[in-house]
């Protein structure tokens, strides 16, 4: 059997300009490109910490719900912090969006400019 790559339309999610797709769905899977704090044009929205946080998960999200899956379909994140000293606050937030059995999970500090945070996940698609 061949599965072949689905590429989802995307209308109520931010754009990106750069060369990637915000997602790849392949048989049941979902990949999610990284979310930033960016509004629908693709603008990055500078904010504190917990607003970045936010407003990366809501595009998370966004997108997501375009191809029919939610958070608690998530299997996996991959989290990027500028901050070190952020990964408590990151880890209060997390647990807002994201309920026990929490998906797998990477956490990266120190490696992002311009952001404060981003977020990548995988999705189980039901159904």
């Amino acid at each position: 059997m061949s599965v072949v790559p689905e590429y989802p339309k995307l209308d109520d999610t931010p754009v990106s300009h750069l060369p990637f797709s915000p997602c790849v769905k392949v048989g049941q899977l979902v990949f999610v490109s990284g979310q930033a704090s960016v509004d629908k044009t693709g603008t990055i929205i500078a904010d504190g910490f917990e607003g970045e946080v936010r407003r990366s998960i809501e595009n998370l999200r966004d997108v997501l719900k375009a191809t029919g899956c939610t958070l608690a379909d998530v299997v996996q994140t991959r989290n990027y912090v500028r901050d070190a000293d952020d990964v408590p606050e990151f880890n209060r937030l997390y647990r807002e969006y994201f309920a026990a059995p929490f998906p797998a999970r990477t956490t990266i500090t120190g490696c992002l400019k311009g952001l404060r945070y981003e977020i990548e996940c995988i999705a189980v698609a039901r159904g």
